[in-house]
């Protein structure tokens, strides 16, 4: 793509300039959120008992790797990730099981991870390794409830238009693990737990729907959520929320007195990494939130809007700048589409764009995957409808559709990293240019 960059201090680009620099930026974020660098600072004291490594998530086992080649002690311990997601570990035993639906191998796992918690002393320590995924990744339903009926559950949620933060609410009120279940069955050990953030406003109870931290919310809340997503409960499901029987452990429970809950990468981290790099590329660079939400769409159309702002009246900042943003947007499903939240961003932004000269886009998931599929993200620039028409696309349909992997993915315009080990939630950049239309714009 004969494209160009252009940056104060940064002349022409090679073909493709525009594109290499977001992929850049977005490589950037994803490797400033790497266990190896961000959890080293916050390992614990050596206790005077035994160190219990616990977690689970997309970054738990790069995470427990971490651990294992800076710890001096004797460790021992058991994490489960998603399939393709582990690493290699001496000591500490790493379980894959499935993701974003749960599995029997996240079941299994979750059982042996409260077994392992059982018998500890105060003179233990648990390290608890928390990150985006852990929800699903430890499915254990409470008494009444089959893996089945979670499945379902969970399953509804995610088509359902729902934040993270209400799925999560939702997750905890069924589950025999979190919600504080996990910390309270440690008592009387001392737990030290280690989150990388992927949620909006970073709240350690949404992270892996905190099995170790005390939850505020209430088995009402979870009903409340339900109704308003008009979410069909099995009956099983149903009888737990509202006998009440699926209250979490609230702030002030004894069992978790003393426990330490520590943040070692979150996406303003990310963000401002990325940040850094476009700035010394020559492009003055904004951030405009880490924790935007909303309807994946109609977020693509707010930051189309404010692009052409700056394009056409240098309001509110004058181009040449890149615009970055995290948080965790939602899809509700219409169609029978291949997509993510990200790439229905995307799309809905090129499509309120028009093929306006000089605007680029890249949006991804951190964890490299974007919905149900091993693509993190996708790329689009003033050219990206122009071709897709010429290839035959309906970009509107293709939204409709709820389809932007299959979109993205036939302008050979995907963005694919393959398994990241971290997970600091999504990532977005918006580049404004000054000066001469993009090559390919019709």
């Amino acid at each position: 793509m004969p494209n160009e960059v252009r940056g104060e201090g940064l002349g022409a680009g090679a073909p493709g300039g525009e594109r290499a620099l977001l992929e850049t930026l977005f490589r950037t974020a994803i490797a400033a959120a790497q266990p190896a660098l961000c959890v080293p600072p916050h390992l614990p004291k050596p206790p005077a008992g035994r160190l219990i490594v616990i977690g689970a998530g997309k970054a738990s086992a790069e995470m427990a790797r971490a651990v294992e080649d800076h710890w001096q002690g004797a460790l021992e311990g058991l994490v489960v990730t998603r399939y393709g997601y582990a690493a290699p570990c001496r000591h500490i035993e790493i379980v894959e099981a499935a993701h974003p639906v749960p599995d029997q191998a996240g079941e299994a796992a979750a059982r042996r991870m409260l077994d392992l918690a059982g018998g500890l002393t105060a003179d233990d320590t648990v390290l608890c390794l928390m990150s985006g995924g852990g929800s699903s990744l430890l499915p254990l339903p409470l008494a009444g409830i089959t893996l089945a009926d979670k499945q379902a559950v969970n399953r509804a949620l995610l088509a359902s238009g729902a934040s993270i933060g209400e799925m999560n609410c939702v997750r905890r009120h069924l589950s025999a693990i979190k919600g504080g279940r996990l910390a309270a069955a440690c008592y009387p050990a001392h737990v030290v737990t280690l989150l990388i953030s992927d949620v909006p406003g970073d709240a350690p109870a949404d992270i892996a729907s905190g099995p170790t931290v005390a939850d505020a919310t209430t088995c009402a809340d979870a009903l409340d959520i339900v109704r308003r997503y008009g979410i069909a409960l099995p009956p099983s499901v149903r009888q737990v929320l509202e006998s009440g029987l699926g209250e979490s452990v609230k702030p002030g429970d004894p069992r978790l007195a003393g426990h330490e809950v520590r943040m070692v990468a979150a996406p303003q981290m990310a963000l401002e990494a990325a940040a850094r790099v476009a700035r010394e590329a020559g492009f003055n660079t904004y951030i405009l939130g880490d924790s935007i939400e909303g309807e994946a769409r109609e977020v693509g159309k707010v930051m189309a809007g404010i692009a052409l702002g700056m394009a056409r009246h240098a309001q509110p900042f004058a181009a040449p700048c890149i615009l970055l943003s995290g948080g965790e947007t939602t899809v509700t499903v219409r169609g029978d589409g291949r997509g993510g939240r990200n790439v229905e961003f995307l799309l809905a932004a090129a499509l309120a764009l028009r093929g306006q000269p000089g605007i680029h886009g890249l949006a991804g998931d951190t964890d490299g995957v974007d919905g149900q599929e091993e693509i993190a993200g996708a790329y689009f620039s003033p050219s990206s409808l122009a071709r897709a028409f010429a290839l035959g696309l309906r970009p509107q349909q293709s939204l409709d559709r709820n389809d932007g992997h299959g979109f993205f993915g036939a302008l050979g315009d995907a963005v694919v990293t393959g398994p990241t080990l971290t997970n600091v939630n999504d990532f977005r950049a918006i580049l404004i240019q000054a000066g001469a239309p993009d090559a390919l714009t019709p």
